[in-house]
């Protein structure tokens, strides 16, 4: 049938290669085996496994960041962590993050293991290093940033519009949580969870 309509043998076979058509030319046993074998590594790549898997945590806020963390790869949360603690330098620094796209862009497991310390960065959502008095504020994919609004900082969440607001006065707007955590390994940890809804 593809012999038919392109009339030429090379471009039918290219486009049963490209799996353009579900109809299979007659052709050697071994390329479709490597077709088979590459959709059987294309589902495995798509399979991640979590970086919180099988990690003995023992602090409250990885247990936290663990039980977020497949909510937050799928999509169906957004989350945003506020730390304050010190950096490798001794200085005291504070921010928050875009949880959600720190785990597209870094590998958790170092963090899961206790090898490497979350601290928040100049790349972050929010930045503030109190010794040197440096301040970065940066939209991520996830949220916009709003720091010149009467309320303070907001977080507008760019899938719904929805206010995230940091302020623990108020509350953190609808369909938000606001999750203040004890953490033997950070001074400070808060983490607030917008639930994103499926129109």
């Amino acid at each position: 049938m593809d012999l038919f309509d392109l009339k030429s043998r090379g471009p039918a076979r290219s486009l049963v290669d490209l799996r353009l058509r579900s109809s299979v030319l007659n052709g050697d046993d071994e390329s479709e085996e490597k077709r088979a074998g590459g959709a059987v590594r294309s589902n495995r790549s798509r399979t991640k496994t979590l970086a919180s898997g099988g990690k003995e945590l023992k602090d409250n806020f990885l247990r936290a960041l663990a039980e977020r963390e497949e909510a937050n790869r799928s999509g169906k949360i957004t989350s945003i962590i506020f730390i304050r603690d010190h950096n490798t330098l001794g200085q005291e620094v504070s921010g928050y993050i875009d949880y959600a796209h720190r785990l597209r862009t870094q590998d958790f497991e170092p963090y899961f293991s206790g090898k490497k310390r979350l601290v928040p960065g100049r790349s972050d959502l929010c930045y503030y290093n109190w010794k040197t008095q440096v301040s970065t504020s940066s939209s991520s994919p996830n949220f916009e940033v709003i720091y010149d609004d009467p309320r303070g900082l907001l977080f507008r969440n760019k899938r719904d519009k929805k206010i995230l607001s940091v302020d623990p006065s108020c509350g953190p707007g609808e369909d938000s949580i606001r999750t203040l955590l004890h953490s033997d390994l950070y001074v400070h940890v808060v983490i607030y969870d917008h639930n994103i809804r499926t129109l």
